[in-house]
Parts: C-alpha cells; sequence; structure tokens
C-alpha cells in the first residue's frame, strides 16, 4: 500500500515554484505526491521527475477539467480540447514515471443539466468515446486512467460508484477504471462499504478525504468498515489524501472551502497520514 498526498493541500497551481513541497511530502513520511495538472505549461516533467528521485518517492497524476474540457460537451472543438488536455496529462504521467491520471475526465466540474435518460446515454456514449481514446493514447505507456464519481453539487453526469462503473464498463478498456473519493461518496452512497464492494475490481485509486473535506479520521466516518471493503476487493493502493487550501483564494472558491479545516495544510496531512496507516495497517 502506497500513501500520497495532493498538491492541492498546499499549492495552486503546481510548477517549479512549488517544487518543494516534493521534499515536504517525503518528510512528512509519505510514498507518492499527486502532482495536479491545472496547466500543463507550468508542469516541468524533467525538473519534477529529478526532485522525486532525490526525495525518493514517487507521482501520481491528476487532471483539472473545466468548461474547455467537456468530454460530453455537445461543441466538438470543446470535446477535442479535453481529450487533447487529457493525452497530455497521460504523456506528463508517463514522463514522471507514474502509472495512472485521475479525475473527473468524463465532463467539465460545475456543469449541471436538467436531462432525460436518453439525453444523459447521449453525454455517456460522448464521454465514453474521448476517454475510450484517451485510454488507447495511454495503454502503450503503461498509463491507466481512473474516473472519479463526482457529488451532485460538483456534475450531474457520474454521482455514484455504480454510475462510474456503467460508464467504465461503456468505456470497455482494460485500463480505465475508477477513483473513488470518501467526500463525494460520503453525499451520495447509501453505504460507503456496499458501493465499493460493488466497483471491487474497477477501483484504481482511493482518495482519502474527511467527511468535511479535511483531516481524514477527524470526521465521522466508519473508517475501519471503509478500510475492510477495500481490502475485500483486493485493493492495493494508491491511498491519496486530497484537501484544499483557504489560502488560494479561487480554488477555495471553486470547491466551497470557506474556513480552515485543520490546524495547517502540514498538519492535515501529517495527521491523516497516521490516521490511514493505523486503519490500512493496524
Amino acid at each position: 500500500m502506497k500513501f500520497g498526498a495532493s498538491t492541492f493541500i498546499w499549492a495552486s497551481p503546481f510548477s517549479n515554484a512549488t517544487l518543494d513541497l516534493i521534499d515536504k511530502v517525503a518528510e512528512l513520511g509519505f510514498d507518492l505526491i499527486e502532482v495536479c495538472v491545472e496547466d500543463p505549461a507550468t508542469i516541468d516533467p524533467p525538473a519534477i521527475l529529478k526532485r522525486l528521485k532525490r526525495a525518493g518517492i514517487g507521482a501520481t497524476v491528476c487532471g483539472v477539467f473545466g468548461p474547455d474540457r467537456d468530454m460530453s460537451a455537445d461543441d466538438p472543438a470543446v470535446r477535442a480540447n479535453a481529450l487533447a488536455y487529457l493525452k497530455r496529462c497521460i504523456d506528463i504521467s508517463e514522463e514522471l514515471e507514474s502509472d495512472i491520471v485521475v479525475g473527473p475526465m468524463y465532463s467539465a466540474v460545475g456543469r449541471t443539466r436538467m436531462a432525460d435518460d436518453a439525453e444523459r446515454a447521449a453525454q455517456r456514449r460522448l464521454a465514453a468515446d474521448g476517454i475510450r481514446q484517451a485510454a488507447d493514447h495511454a495503454r502503450p505507456k503503461g498509463v491507466r486512467l481512473g474516473l472519479e464519481p463526482l457529488n451532485r453539487f460538483e456534475t450531474d453526469l457520474i454521482n455514484t460508484l455504480d454510475q462510474g462503473v456503467v460508464l467504465v464498463e461503456e468505456v470497455g478498456r482494460d485500463n480505465v477504471g475508477l477513483l473513488v473519493d470518501t467526500f463525494h461518496m460520503n453525499i451520495e452512497e447509501k453505504s460507503l462499504p456496499a458501493a465499493l464492494r460493488r466497483a471491487g475490481k474497477h477501483i484504481f485509486e482511493f482518495h482519502a478525504c474527511g467527511s468535511d473535506r479535511g483531516t481524514p479520521g477527524d470526521d465521522h466516518l466508519a473508517w475501519p468498515e471503509i478500510v475492510q471493503a477495500l481490502q475485500d476487493v483486493g485493493f492495493g493502493g494508491p491511498v491519496v489524501i486530497e484537501a484544499f487550501t483557504p489560502k488560494i483564494k479561487e480554488i477555495a472558491r471553486a470547491v466551497s472551502i470557506w474556513r480552515k479545516l485543520a490546524p495547517s495544510e502540514d498538519a492535515l496531512a501529517a495527521d491523516g497520514l497516521r490516521h490511514l496507516r493505523q486503519v490500512f495497517h493496524g
């Protein structure tokens, strides 16, 4: 089991100016840093890889999908831009010697539409077609794609793990699975352990987030039962803490962080990692 921390805990956007986060994450005891790619132009893979090697940790890659990166958009130009961006994230992942890119790559975060079943099916077909092309680009590079269901306030398309499995199966590529996130699951799933067991083999990555999007463990989630479900389906990681600093106003506004959720970003990461090691390893 490898444990990671998202760059979003401390910084937005990630760039050469924040490379010291790699050393911080390593010093806190993590095995991985999740590099969030808001703007590919700020990502310098050779410089990042050099620091990763020096720190002795690995990386995962998380995509950020705004209105111009919508794989289910009616406008083919927007879909083409989303695909080009996702392919660049895949290339970055390969360059960082990472084997996974995750995120809600099926649509744009914040897009909410009233649609009937036929319209939803059409949106899924568009998303599946783009993700399938990205998966084919990723396969020879040894990169997998983890699709992240989001809560109802952030997307209208894929909210539950069951819906995510439907999309994964429609894509039909064995290097496409799910990124599951406890913050979103806490809103949408009737039972987190049951949903995880149903998703089973499709789970590629686990975002460990507090129920308030703060420190995992400092919340009301039934962590032992969640971990047991992951172990029952043979999940082996990575487990990544994702949280967002209120110090970066744009990102805080985007994810509705209106107050401090921990004494500090470092404390959130350190306390969360301590909790995760305990519940996963005893």
